[in-house]
């Protein structure tokens, strides 16, 4: 095997494959060829790199160059410069928005400063679709070292140790579901992975996948053997494409390897894992609809108990976790529980991947120790809000989580205290707003979404959401009452105590948030009819300023609705009734002379 003495790591991730990063890692491979360097310089395309604002991104080792933006017609620059040269592209290299210097090593960038890897130990540093390379990076020795040297027992023991909590949004200790796993005997049980990943804005178990999936065949051997099961599921949504790949390519490899199938490195333990795909209903994140979907059938939620780890997949005792679960589990036991017990704060252990997304500067893939703040995060990891504009409020946990506002900034990050604040944890999708956002048709949103992927199967959530749902629209077209707000903040309560599964109970969360802390804009919308934002069509009015309409016709010409109207050269008018607010005539006016009120 030839030695290579440089290795360009190249983002492969879904995020940068869709910007021509499979492009680059071919131009980077021929222009080293064509200087005879093939056998020199090792071209790797792994998986997401986390910074996907300044994706693609190619990373050149060992000097731990970090080039941002990169596009197919640079990797002939690369070559040549920094390849052949040794001079480092300054044009491609991250430039701090602070002092305007630029930074060639991303230990030194304020997106990775405060992070700290864990479940994203591997992305971005190995070839996913190598096994060799994950070997390399201490892959598969948890694996032998339960095998060869821990009994079930004491597997489940260093977990519950860790203090690790499921990634999926639940918290519910991970030990502790092993343990009463494992304490349920049956002639099979299951270990089955939950990569169904619907939050919006969410793509966190999606990179684990792309990035290192051989970490997930490891875990769930792992939790395997700890609990007695020879059968492993991952269901996971046929939308994700790339990780289904690159899982089918890991499972192959571990078979050849001898990682899974009959007898696992001579321990006479038997483990195999199969794919089993959804199409992508939100409920199906919810174990028991999971397990449902895996069986055939309707993916609905049923009450508890009893409980997967009872009576789960086909009847038999089943333990469900996560991506990011599974994804903890191999270097807590090479590492150990008193290592892993150390990050994060007293009941919320070791770190938390969120998918930070919305008016931030610095879009990405994240992971932080428990227990740091949101300003931490958005104002020094995130760079900010977009435009300089002033940050108004954060949606953690999805659908099912709550909106955070600048009272919040300096709450210490894990799942009691988020639950505390009127949100929660969710898996990790962050979605930061400013102040162009209408906190209301935010609401909306959310609750067309629930809306729409409910199973419909308890009238709470079938019916109540719905209900939420018009009172909202209600509301965005300026027909709200007071009562309307009394409705929401009862309906919304009544729903949380009553709906049949943790989905439906957390729906109401967006509105109640909103409610609760903003209040002022929801009577607005009633009383005055308007929105600060001018998001809601039916509460805006487009309005000509009668002393900077020089009467060009230039907004008359482009309505298409003929709502403009005026003589050549003298200020023109708007009819508010015909006005389908569109906006045209806002992009045309050349003197700013339109405004919205």
């Amino acid at each position: 095997m030839a030695k290579f003495k440089m290795h360009l790591l190249v983002c492969g991730g879904t995020g940068c494959n869709a910007s021509r990063s499979q492009e680059i890692a071919a131009n980077l491979k021929s222009s080293l060829k064509d200087n005879g360097l093939e056998n020199e310089v090792q071209v790797i395309l792994t998986g997401c790199f986390g910074f996907c604002e300044k994706g693609p991104i190619v990373k050149v080792m060992p000097d731990n160059t970090f080039y941002t933006e990169v596009k197919p017609e640079d990797a002939i620059e690369i070559i040549m410069e920094h390849v052949v040269k040794g001079r480092k592209v300054t044009r491609l290299l991250y430039t701090d928005p602070e002092n305007k210097q630029h930074v060639a090593d991303s230990k030194h960038m304020g997106f990775y400063k405060k992070q700290m890897r864990i479940a994203l130990r591997n992305c971005g540093y190995i070839d996913p679709q190598n096994i060799e390379e994950y070997i390399g990076a201490d892959g598969y020795t948890a694996l032998a070292k339960c095998l060869g040297e821990m009994t079930p027992e004491q597997v489940i023991n260093e977990i519950k140790l860790s203090g690790l909590r499921g990634r999926g949004g639940g918290g519910f200790p991970t030990g502790l579901k092993w343990e009463i796993a494992s304490k349920n005997h049956a002639d099979q049980k299951y270990v089955v992975c939950n990569a169904d990943e619907g939050d919006p804005g969410a793509f966190m178990d999606r990179s684990i996948l792309e990035g290192d999936p051989h970490t997930v065949l490891e875990a769930m051997a792992i939790n395997g053997f700890a609990i007695g099961a020879t059968k492993g599921l991952i269901y996971i949504r046929a939308e994700y494409p790339l990780a289904i790949n690159r899982l089918l390519v890991a499972i192959d490899q571990a078979h050849e390897y001898g990682l899974l199938g009959e007898n696992i490195l001579g321990s006479g333990f038997n483990f195999d894992i199969e794919l089993r795909y959804g199409a992508g209903a939100f409920v199906c994140g919810e174990e028991t609809a999971l397990i449902h979907s895996m069986e055939g059938q309707r993916g609905e939620p049923t009450f508890k108990p009893p409980f997967p780890a009872q009576s789960g997949y086909n009847k038999k005792p089943t333990n469900v976790n996560n991506v990011e679960t599974y994804a903890n589990i191999p270097i807590i036991i090479t590492k150990g529980a008193n290592w892993f017990n150390k990050i994060g704060t007293e009941k919320s252990k070791g770190t938390k991947v969120f998918a930070l997304a919305g008016q931030i500067n610095n879009v990405g893939l994240i992971e932080v120790p428990m227990g740091i703040t949101l300003r931490e995060i958005i104002f020094e990891i995130g760079g900010g809000i977009k435009g300089g504009r002033e940050f108004k409020a954060v949606q953690t946990g999805g659908p099912s989580g709550g909106c955070l506002t600048n009272k919040h900034l300096d709450t210490p990050i894990d799942y009691d205290n988020l639950i505390a604040a009127g949100s929660m944890m969710g898996s990790g999708g962050m979605v930061v707003m400013d102040e162009t956002s209408c906190m209301v048709a935010i609401a909306k949103f959310y609750l067309e979404f629930t809306v729409e992927e409910s199973c419909g199967k308890c009238s709470p959530c079938r019916i109540g959401n719905k209900r939420l749902h018009e009172i909202l629209e209600k509301i965005t077209k300026g027909n709200g009452t007071m009562e309307d707000l009394d409705t929401l903040t009862n309906l919304g309560r009544v729903i949380k105590d009553t709906a049949l599964c943790g989905l439906g109970q957390t729906s109401p969360n967006p509105v109640l948030s909103t409610i609760e802390n903003f209040y002022d804009e929801y009577l607005e919308h009633i009383k005055d009819k308007k929105c600060r934002a001018g998001v809601c069509k039916s509460l805006m009015q487009y309005v000509i300023d009668q002393e900077q309409c020089v009467g060009c016709t230039a907004c008359a010409r482009n309505c298409p609705v003929n709502a403009i109207s005026g003589e050549k050269k003298m200020p023109h008018f708007i009819n508010t009734e015909l006005c389908i607010k569109c906006g045209a005539c806002i992009e045309k006016c050349k003197f700013n002379a339109i405004s919205i009120c």
